[in-house]
């Protein structure tokens, strides 16, 4: 049995807006390269079930599964752009902080 939380049951608007967003661009994805759910869940080693809720952008999807399809299309490169410390600005503002302290 899962468990429910708030992020599972309820997540933030942008968050479920995003998953969504997320979810249609890997379905987008598979199109374009004529794969069927079938073909991908079996590349990723993974059910049909959990191919189509991850293009639907359900909370419930393990995050393994959407970069499983990342790699699958190709497209995991652009995951390591996520949270980048050089690409945050509050990280840099701290780090600059703590320099000039020194």
């Amino acid at each position: 049995m899962s468990k429910r939380n708030a992020v599972t049951t309820a997540p933030p608007f942008e968050v479920e807006q995003t998953l969504k967003t997320l979810g249609a661009n890997l379905r987008t994805a598979r199109l374009a390269r004529n794969l069927s759910i079938e073909a991908v869940a079996a590349k990723i080693g993974i059910g049909y079930r959990a191919v189509a809720t991850a293009e639907a952008g359900k909370p419930t999807t393990a995050i393994g599964v959407y970069l499983s399809l990342l790699w699958a299309y190709d497209l995991l490169g652009q995951v390591r752009e996520l949270a980048d410390p050089t690409r945050d600005a509050f990280v840099q503002r701290v780090a600059r902080a703590r320099t000039r302290a020194r």
